[in-house]
């Protein structure tokens, strides 16, 4: 399984969202630091979910960051993170 699947497979288990995208920014960042040969090193999370309801921004991302420690730890570099409450 990919990071990218892995990423999608986490979120969707823990946040139930109404909207998911996963997307590796990798090739963006050659040459920059944490980039490497294959990529899956840089990803950007777009994400609507009714569990973010009542939530700030801060504590969305924590949420996240919480979710995706291991991926983190394991070789995701960067992660940027749009998350919104869904109606």
């Amino acid at each position: 399984m990919s990071t990218a699947e892995r990423i999608r497979t986490i979120l969707t288990d823990a946040l139930a969202p109404e909207a998911l995208e996963v997307i590796d920014e990798s090739e963006k960042h050659h040459g920059h630091s944490g980039w490497r040969e294959g990529g899956e090193t840089h990803f950007r999370v777009r994400i609507r979910s009714a569990a973010f309801a009542g939530t700030t921004r801060l504590a969305r991302h924590r949420r996240i960051n919480e979710l995706l420690a291991d991926e983190l730890a394991g070789g995701v570099h960067a992660l940027a993170i749009e998350a919104e409450a869904a109606d």
